[in-house]
């Protein structure tokens, strides 16, 4: 509509502010009846109390009260409605995907298994939350090595007080077992307390600090345990690897109204390419694609996929239900700050990291990706808990997209932080990666970003550092997902 409106979809209500609006402004044969912040809505036309408002051609919720053109549409007069149906998927224009253009290569670790690596840590895994002292001690231990990129204490709040069976064990088992199985990590050494329910039940090497005499004794010998597994891990060389071997795991976190517009669908563009090139993209957080998850099952590759995500949204509003709350519950007040207003607009503008290829597969939390192409894996919209299962299932780089300013880092994963407007990536230039705020003005398309962050993730599967890692972030941010009572 112009450089300071930006109407999403032909019969959109609404549309959004890509600069701070002053009450009387004209802007073609829209008058601004009051302030509108920019990345907020603008109401298009008159909408009536209890009439449905469309945004990316889809409905975001009701009128709670009568809008006039013009006025800023916003938690004042819209609420969260999840009565109506939604509306079919081509609403949306469709995009092509882009083709590959030639077999692309990054720099990685191939592991014995085929697997192959991104980064070359040594992992120190806990069992329980007992141990979790006593692996950071030992991590403390090992600074700076030359030939890896690290020794990291991944250390938790569960483990114990929890039943010896069901579902919050099982995961809690299935996400360790995923960071054991890593490709980022060329060793791996498991600390236990010795009388915790979480048994370890992997492979790996396991100390016991109750066997072992108490703290210090079990420093000293998972020290000495370091110390032999670092020639062999410091001896692995980066090897070129096609794309293919790539699993990126997409997340976003302190959406704002420009999410959905620059940052999340030209990581979607990013996801394609990856695609084309034969690699995985792994959209998540299921709470975040509530009032989306129409377009998704639309592309399923069967039938049975699609209903394996239904299946998994049915779970979760029975879930929300049991404790009380509701799906709407998930935008967050800097999310609302940011233009944001309801769950249903949000995850429009979440789903867009997916792309447009065929959904191939769909993942319990932290279950190991191996199918190819767009899969979707079950996990809560809370990002390290998100990107915990994914790393856990296989991701060896996570693109992050944020709005309002997430600072998050993971490790053994590199994660690059993508930053939905040039005012952000300015303002927080040591946490971004990348800026995609050109799409918003006008001086570049999605394509060309989306191009950009692809180059960005083979850069950094190749060994650039990303601003997380320069800064030091990774081990606090390993988070399983706990369900169930603690007892």
């Amino acid at each position: 509509m112009g450089e300071d409106l930006l109407r999403l979809r032909e019969g959109d209500d609404v549309a959004v502010a890509l600069r701070d609006l002053r009450a009387g402004e004209r802007l073609g044969g829209l008058i601004v009846a009051e302030e509108v912040p920019r990345g907020h809505k603008v109401a298009l036309r008159a909408l009536r109390a209890g009439e449905p408002v469309l945004k990316y051609g889809q409905h975001i919720g009701v009128a709670s009260a009568g809008i006039t053109p013009g006025a800023h549409v916003h938690t004042h007069n819209l609420r969260y409605d999840d009565t109506a149906p939604r509306r079919a998927a081509h609403a949306a224009p469709a995009r092509t995907p882009p083709a590959a253009d030639g077999i692309s290569y990054f720099d990685g670790y191939v592991r014995p298994d085929g697997r192959v690596g991104t980064r070359n840590h040594i992992g120190i895994l806990t069992s329980v939350n007992c141990s979790a002292t006593v692996a950071k001690l030992v991590a403390r231990r090992f600074q700076d090595h030359d030939g890896i990129d690290g020794v990291v204490a991944l250390t938790h709040n569960t483990g114990c007080g929890l039943a010896d069976d069901g579902e919050g064990l099982e995961i809690l088992r299935r996400t360790l077992d995923g960071y054991a199985a890593h490709p980022n990590f060329g060793a791996i050494l498991m600390l236990g307390l010795g009388c915790e329910v979480n048994q370890p039940t992997t492979a790996i090497p396991t100390l016991s600090i109750q066997e072992l005499g108490g703290t210090r004794k079990t420093v000293d010998a998972a020290t000495r345990a370091v110390e032999e597994l670092l020639p062999d891990v410091a001896r692995a060389r980066r090897t070129p690897v096609p794309a293919s071997e790539l699993i990126l795991g997409l997340q976003c976190g302190g959406s704002d109204g420009y999410s959905g517009l620059t940052a999340n669908p030209a990581l979607g563009v990013a996801a394609d390419l990856l695609v084309a090139q034969g690699g995985t993209a792994v959209l998540g957080e299921t709470p975040e694609i509530y009032g989306a998850e129409h377009l998704l099952a639309e592309r399923a590759a069967t039938p049975e996929v699609a209903a394996r995500l239904m299946e998994r949204i049915a779970w979760w509003r029975e879930y929300v239900a049991t404790h009380g709350g509701s799906m709407d519950h998930n935008p967050s007040p800097g999310n609302r700050e940011g233009g944001i207003t309801t769950i249903l607009e949000k995850s429009l503008g979440a789903v867009t990291k997916g792309g447009s290829t065929p959904l191939t597969a769909v993942y319990e939390y932290a279950e190991r990706v191996e199918a190819k192409g767009l899969v979707f894996m079950d996990t809560p919209g809370y990002d390290p808990v998100s990107a915990t299962g994914m790393v856990a299932g296989g991701a060896n780089v996570i693109c992050f997209t944020t709005g309002r300013g997430s600072v998050y880092g993971c490790r053994p994963v590199p994660s690059a932080k993508l930053a939905t407007s040039s005012e952000l990536f300015r303002r927080m230039a040591g946490d971004m990666d990348l800026d995609c705020g050109p799409v918003a003005d006008g001086r570049a398309d999605l394509e060309t970003v989306g191009r950009q962050i692809f180059d960005l993730v083979l850069r950094v599967a190749s060994g650039e550092p990303t601003r997380s890692e320069e800064l030091g972030f990774g081990a606090e941010e390993f988070v399983p997902w706990q369900l169930g009572a603690v007892m």
